[in-house]
């Protein structure tokens, strides 16, 4: 049952040869890798509004100034992945070109960034969306965080894990519909707003109070909100190999294609937000609120809405693109578990892909799935990978020294000071609102990365063959092999593991612990009429413990032997035959299995007697 549930959800295995078929044309990676920038149109804007539409003060006015610094920001965050993609066709966006240019430290900072943004992406995206569906259907409400991790864990995780070919056949549509119906929104909107009577931009939306250090810090957290806009640029510098052949020319057109479309998207919702004085409301999106001014609550709101909704679930795809892949190379060098540098039976990396859907659940559970306080801990992630990837960038070019290489480093000088100084904006402004949680995290991943790297570095000099240890096979005292069988009672199970336990040593003790005296005399009986050949030794538990006086015999065996022996413990377990009749059994032999595996010297081994009903 189980090969077969896996099969329908999953799919059959994929075979390596296989694995090129995975590569995606840039009309699929433009929905696959773009999904989630192109998605933040749902709530970029919004978070500006949301912030500069405070009641008493007339900030409205500059939403338009924010939305402006944020395309330049965009426009230079584009050229700087653009270049990524050139000098790092391998992926591995920001962490890869790091470790190649400027080091260790710096690479695991933007490692770490990358998942957080990544993590929070997928649990941005999915209460956005959820948010989305609320809007249009209010009753719902109360069920929002049950939908979230629906979605999550019963459709995005699952459809990830058939691999990228079929992911991207699902999310293609959903996605090219959601700019569709975006860009219609968008020319249907500024026609009517040029051809109506009323002005382009009414004053009321014009209002501003004079420029003082209350509205600079207004200002800059509505900025530091915004950016929330320019999250999953980075993801195709991240994938690279996923293209199709020439891979890196691919990717640059496709990091155009999404910087174009997010740019007329996000400037032409602003100004419709502008042009019908659109003001945040409670339960209610700001886009949602938009559809409806322009174009009625009929189909076509309910279509946009719906689009929306399914854009922002599908976003979650890009981290779900991005961050296995780049836990792959983190693997490979060491710095996370090695499965994740595995691919799995869709010739996806699955193990990543189950690890980011349990830590976006962990965060949607936490927040509640609200959208406001998850964005504020968002955005400093993704920057400070911007930063330290433009870094690199100039390192690199100083280094190659290729055609026009000073104008290049020029550039991500330029960059790299933009959106550090944009990471500064975000940690002071939104530090009381949850960025801390996030400058916290960072220092905690690089601990990991680092002592996961530390314990493959000593594993590896431990298990390291040297020509020493072959002369000590080859010449060394030969050592004996003590086997011991724990026995509650004389049964087909124990006489197997006897029968197995002669065939490996000469020296077989049976090991009977008894809670009750008279009961451990008629074990005593049976074993002197069946006379097997092997001494029983009776221990006494008065507590009626088990499992600790095994180990306290196990464990004086151990004190009286010499270095080069070996004691063997064979556990007597019969299997059921039914999946539920091990409910009806304790699990002593799992246990005393689990604790004598850490003993020195002590070789563990299960005896499976198969039941027939």
């Amino acid at each position: 049952m189980y090969h077969q549930l896996r099969k329908l959800f999953i799919g059959r295995p994929l075979h390596n040869r296989e694995l090129s078929a995975e590569h995606l044309p840039k009309w699929k990676a433009l929905s696959i890798f773009s999904s989630d920038a192109l998605s933040s149109v749902g709530y970029g804007p919004e978070q500006i509004a949301v912030t500069l539409a405070v009641p008493g003060l007339l900030l409205y006015g500059y939403i338009g100034y924010v939305a402006a610094a944020i395309l330049v920001l965009l426009a230079i965050v584009t050229i700087s992945y653009v270049q990524v993609s050139q000098a790092n066709p391998g992926g591995g966006g920001s962490y890869a070109i790091a470790m190649n240019n400027i080091g260790e430290f710096p690479a695991l900072v933007a490692a770490a960034s990358l998942f957080a943004d990544y993590t929070l992406t997928v649990a941005v995206s999915v209460s956005s969306g959820t948010e989305a569906l609320l809007s249009a259907f209010p009753a719902l409400i109360s069920s929002e965080v049950t939908i979230d991790l629906c979605v999550l864990f019963g459709i995005l995780m699952i459809v990830n894990l058939r691999g990228v070919r079929e992911s991207s056949n699902v999310f293609v549509l959903p996605t090219y519909l959601f700019v569709l119906s975006i860009f219609v929104l968008i020319i249907v909107g500024v026609y009517q707003a040029f051809t109506g009577i009323a002005p382009a931009i009414p004053a009321e939306s014009t209002g501003r109070q004079p420029f003082d250090w209350m509205v600079l810090a207004l200002l800059l957290r509505a900025f530091a909100s915004g950016c929330s806009s320019m999250t999953g640029i980075e993801a195709i510098s991240n994938g690279v190999p996923m293209f199709q052949k020439p891979q890196a020319a691919n990717a640059i057109k496709t990091t155009f294609f999404m910087a174009g479309m997010l740019a007329i998207m996000l400037a032409g919702t602003t100004f419709l937000i502008l042009h019908n004085h659109i003001l945040p409301q409670e339960n209610v999106t700001m886009l949602s609120l938009l559809a409806e001014e322009t174009l009625g609550r009929g189909w076509m709101y309910y279509f946009l809405q719906l689009a929306t909704m399914l854009v922002l679930y599908l976003a979650a795809n890009t981290s779900y693109n991005g961050l296995p892949l780049l836990l792959s190379i983190l693997a490979r060098d060491g710095y996370m578990p090695r499965y994740l540098g595995t691919r799995g039976e869709r010739l996806s990396f699955s193990n990543g892909i189950i690890l980011l859907s349990v830590f976006a659940g962990a965060l949607i559970a936490g927040f509640g799935g609200n959208v406001e306080h998850l964005i504020s801990l968002y955005a400093i992630g993704v920057f400070l990978s911007f930063t330290i990837a433009q870094t690199a960038l100039v390192v690199h070019w100083q280094r190659e020294r290729g055609a026009k290489w000073q104008i290049r480093a020029i550039i991500n000088a330029f960059g790299a000071a933009i959106t550090g100084l944009v990471v500064l904006i975000i940690a002071i402004t939104k530090f009381f609102y949850g960025a801390w949680i996030v400058l916290l995290f960072i220092p905690a991943m690089i601990y990991v990365f680092k002592a996961i790297k530390q314990h493959y570095t000593d594993m590896a000099e431990q298990l390291h063959l040297s020509i020493a240890d072959w002369e000590s096979l080859e010449q060394g005292p030969k050592g004996k092999n003590t086997v011991v069988v724990p026995v509650s009672s004389p049964t087909s199970v124990v006489v197997q593991t006897m029968r197995y336990a002669h065939s490996i040593s000469t020296d077989v003790i049976a090991l009977h612990i008894t809670t009750d005296r008279e009961m451990g005399r008629k074990v005593e009986e049976k074993w002197k009429l069946w006379d097997p050949g092997v001494r029983l030794i009776t221990v006494y538990s008065p507590y009626r413990l088990v499992i600790q006086p095994i180990i306290h015999f196990v464990e004086k065996l151990q004190s009286n032997k010499a270095a080069e022996d070996f004691i063997t413990i064979l556990i007597p377990e019969f299997e059921t035959k039914r999946w539920w009749h091990r409910f009806l059994h304790n699990q002593t032999g799992w246990i005393l299995r689990t604790l004598l595996i850490l003993k020195k010297d002590v070789v563990v081994t299960t005896i499976p007697y198969h039941l027939k009903k």
